[in-house]
C-alpha cells in the first residue's frame, strides 16, 4: 500500500540500528564506478557525517543508534546538532573503507573476518544494521555479529538497477523516454544513430547502477558522427545492458522545457510513505548539485502532482517486493511542450538514504510548513571547522530553533587530508522558497571563503 504522509514526518523505524555510512560501496563491487565518484566529488571519506544530525530521527528505538563513519565528523559541527539544534546524536564509530573491503574479503574467503569493528557492534544494543546500500560485506557482518540487516542483499542491489526498472516500467505501461537497449560497447553505435534518425540531438549512456552521476555519459552531438564509439568502459555491463536514451532538452522535438521532481518514500514492512516532494538541481552533465522544495511549478498544473504520485507508486510497489526496506527517491523528468502539454518520465529510482533524504528530514523536523534549499558549497580557503561555524555565526544567518524564521543549518563539513574544511552541505531554512534562494546569495555575499557552488 501506498499512502503520503500528512505529519511532519513519517513514522521511521521504531527500532535502532548501526549505520555503515561508506558511500563508495554505493556500486557494490563494481570498483570502477566507485573511483570514477570518488575522482569527481572529492573528499569522500567525510560524506557520511551526513547521516549524524539524522540517524536519531531515523532509527527511534529504545536503545542508541551507532553511526559507522569513515573519519571523524568535525567536533564543533556535533555540539552545534546538540547544543543548538538540540539534536540527539548516535555513538560513532571509524572503519575506513579499505577496512571494509578487508573485512568483505575475509568473510567471502575465509567466512570469518577480524577487525576491532566486530566486537563494537557485538557489544552494542542496535539490533539491526542498514547502511547506504545493502551488499555481501554488510550482509555478511551483521550475520557473524548475530544482526539483521533491514533490507536484502537482492533487493537492494536490484532496486537500484535502472535496466531493471525500465524493463518493469514498460511492463506497467508507463511512459518511458525513448530508449534502444545495448548489450556491451559494441552495440552503443547502432542505438545512437537510431536516437540520430529519430531526430534527437543529443543521447545519454545510462549503465545499470550508478549514483550522483556516475554510471552517466552524456554524448552532447548526434549530428555528423562518423561511426566511432563513444568511450564507454566496459564496467558500465557489469550489472546488465546499458540504456541509451534520447536527450530530452529545450528547442529539440517541440520541447519547451525539462525539470527534475523526486518524489521522497520510506519503505517498511507493510507500506510505502510519500513525504516530500522536491526538484533536483542538476549540472549540465545531470550531477546532482543539490535540492529545493517545493518546486513551485507543480501549483500550474493541478494533474501534475497525482501524475508523479501515481508513478511514483508503481516504482515503489516494485522495489517493496524486491526486498528493500528504507528511505528511497523516484526521479523525474517533468517535461512540458511548446503546446502547453506535459508529460512525466520516471527517470531513476534511489533505494537508499539519497542526498535529498537528509535534508528533508531535517527541514520538515524545523520547519514542516516552509521552504528549503540544499546546497554543496566550496571554500577558496580551507578553514577549521571552528573558524567556519564562527563566521556562519557572525553572519546572523545560522538556524537556531524557535529563533529566526530563516536560517542556514550546516549539515556536515567535507574534510581534506590537512584536517581543514574544503567543502560542505548547507541546508537553508525558510517560509518560502524565494526566501530560502536570498540567504543563499547573502551567505554567499557575507561569507568571502564561499565562492563555488560545487
Amino acid at each position: 500500500m501506498v499512502v503520503e504522509s500528512t505529519a511532519r514526518l513519517p513514522a521511521f523505524w521504531d527500532q535502532n540500528a548501526a549505520f555503515v555510512a561508506n558511500l563508495l560501496g554505493l556500486f557494490f563491487d563494481n570498483k570502477e564506478e566507485a573511483k570514477m565518484l570518488s575522482d569527481t566529488v572529492g573528499e569522500m571519506d567525510s560524506y557520511g557525517g551526513r547521516l549524524l544530525p539524522i540517524v536519531d530521527l531515523l532509527y527511534a528505538g529504545p536503545e542508541r543508534n551507532l553511526l559507522v563513519l569513515e573519519r571523524e565528523p568535525d567536533p564543533v559541527l556535533k555540539r552545534y546538532f546538540e547544543e543548538v539544534a538540540g539534536l540527539t546524536l548516535p555513538e560513532v564509530a571509524i572503519l575506513p573503507h579499505r577496512d571494509y573491503e578487508q573485512i568483505g574479503r575475509q568473510i567471502r574467503d575465509q567466512g570469518v573476518a577480524c577487525h576491532g569493528l566486530l566486537e563494537i557492534l557485538r557489544d552494542h544494543p542496535a539490533g539491526r544494521m542498514d547502511g547506504y546500500v545493502t551488499d555481501a560485506t554488510l550482509a555478511g557482518l551483521a550475520g557473524l555479529v548475530g544482526m539483521r540487516t533491514f533490507s536484502t542483499v537482492a533487493g537492494s542491489q536490484s532496486g537500484n538497477n535502472k535496466w531493471m526498472l525500465y524493463e518493469h516500467l514498460k511492463s506497467q505501461g508507463l511512459p518511458t523516454p525513448h530508449t534502444e537497449i545495448a548489450e556491451g560497447p559494441g552495440d552503443v553505435e547502432r542505438c545512437l544513430d537510431s536516437l540520430r534518425r529519430a531526430g534527437y540531438e543529443s543521447a545519454v549512456v545510462k549503465a545499470p547502477m550508478g549514483a550522483s552521476g556516475i554510471g552517466l555519459i552524456k554524448v552532447p552531438s548526434l549530428r555528423g558522427r562518423g561511426g566511432g564509439d563513444p568511450a564507454v568502459p566496459a564496467h558500465f555491463f557489469t550489472e546488465g545492458p546499458c540504456l541509451i536514451q534520447g536527450w530530452i532538452q529545450a528547442g529539440n522535438l517541440g520541447v519547451k522545457s525539462v525539470r527534475s521532481p523526486s518524489v521522497q518514500l520510506f519503505l517498511n514492512d507493510d507500506q510505502v510513505v510519500i513525504y516530500d516532494v522536491t526538484e533536483q538541481i542538476l549540472s549540465d552533465e545531470s550531477v546532482h548539485e543539490g535540492n529545493e522544495s517545493p518546486p513551485t511549478y507543480l501549483a500550474e498544473h493541478a494533474d501534475g502532482r497525482g501524475e508523479l504520485f501515481h508513478q511514483a507508486g508503481v516504482a515503489a510497489r516494485w522495489l517493496h517486493r524486491r526486498g528493500y526496506r528504507g528511505t528511497a527517491s523516484v526521479d523525474f523528468l517533468w517535461v512540458e511542450r511548446n503546446d502547453g502539454e506535459f508529460c512525466v518520465y520516471v527517470c531513476e529510482l534511489n533505494a537508499r538514504v539519497t542526498g535529498a533524504t537528509y535534508p528533508c528530514v531535517l527541514a520538515h523536523h524545523y520547519n514542516p510548513d516552509g521552504a528549503w534549499l540544499l546546497r554543496n558549497l566550496r571554500l577558496d580557503t580551507p578553514l577549521l571547522g571552528g573558524e567556519l561555524m564562527e563566521l556562519l555565526h557572525g553572519s546572523d544567518c545560522l538556524w537556531v530553533p524557535d529563533g529566526h524564521r530563516a536560517g542556514v543549518f550546516p549539515v556536515n563539513f567535507n574534510t581534506g587530508d590537512d584536517g581543514l574544511v574544503h567543502k560542505g552541505q548547507f541546508l537553508f531554512l525558510a517560509p518560502s522558497v524565494s526566501e530560502s534562494k536570498l540567504l543563499l546569495e547573502t551567505i554567499m555575499m557575507n561569507l568571502p571563503c564561499l565562492t563555488d557552488r560545487d
